[in-house]
């Protein structure tokens, strides 16, 4: 994909496909992956990073949860990016993110990551056009390095959701007892600056395109869930994996 208009692309799963069959599909999938990850772990000789990406309420964390939760644990970490602590700050932008890259035979996903350096930060204006291309240039060097020094596989998902889903899932925050802890009255702030976020969005998908972003449609949790998973499973395929024979020294 090389336009990247967001405004233009669908948040929507394709009308031909039906949702029980897509949830079928994801299910074989998991079972899978299961079993993908359980050779990645055993192999020991690549690390997987999955970045995600979204406006508030885009289905980052069930993503996490629904994608990811079935595989063993030890061999599965994620890391949530917050606001830097003083800590943090007193250190390069890619200073707390590098500590938490994946060990060979692990998967780690960042629930949002360095890119928020080159996002919110140019909303409000903390981030200069100058220091956010000195930035894009950074991670490009920090993602090459990953890929060709660290084993490391990088899949960057950006998942879509709209206005009108994205203002319900807000909302539902307010209402529904077991999303209350998720309430944050920013986030409704943030929403409103939508078209300043697909403009910095664009930004860093048109700049740091190695490996390039996958969109994903994130209205439906279900097809959300699919692709993700799909796009998993078949970069996992990709690395030829194979268990270590026995080892007749030992």
């Amino acid at each position: 994909m090389s336009n990247y208009n967001l405004a233009k692309i669908n948040t929507r799963a394709p009308e031909n496909i039906r949702k029980e069959d897509c949830k079928k599909k994801t299910q074989l999938i998991l079972e899978e992956l299961d079993e993908l990850q359980n050779l990645l772990y055993a192999e020991g000789k690549h690390a997987v990073l999955i970045i995600l990406q979204g406006m508030d309420a885009s289905g980052k964390d069930g993503a996490i949860k629904n994608v990811l939760g079935r595989m063993n644990p030890q061999g599965v970490q994620v890391t949530s990016f917050k606001v830097p602590t003083q800590e943090e700050l007193a250190h390069d932008f890619l200073w707390r993110i590098h500590k938490n890259v994946p060990a060979k035979g692990h998967i780690q996903v960042f629930n949002r990551s360095h890119y928020e350096d080159v996002l919110v930060t140019r909303v409000h204006g903390w981030c200069s056009d100058k220091l956010a291309r000195q930035r894009f240039e950074a991670i490009n060097h920090f993602e090459k390095l990953l890929q060709e020094h660290g084993s490391t596989s990088i899949l960057k998902f950006y998942l879509h959701v709209s206005a009108e889903e994205q203002a319900e899932r807000l909302k539902e925050r307010i209402n529904n007892p077991a999303k209350m802890w998720k309430y944050n009255k920013k986030d409704f702030e943030e929403a409103t600056l939508r078209d300043q976020y697909y403009k910095y969005y664009k930004a860093c998908f048109v700049n740091c395109s190695q490996p390039e972003w996958q969109i994903v449609p994130a209205d439906q949790n279900w097809y959300k869930e699919y692709c993700i998973a799909k796009a998993l499973k078949e970069h996992l395929h990709k690395l030829k994996m194979k268990y270590p024979a026995l080892n007749s020294g030992s």
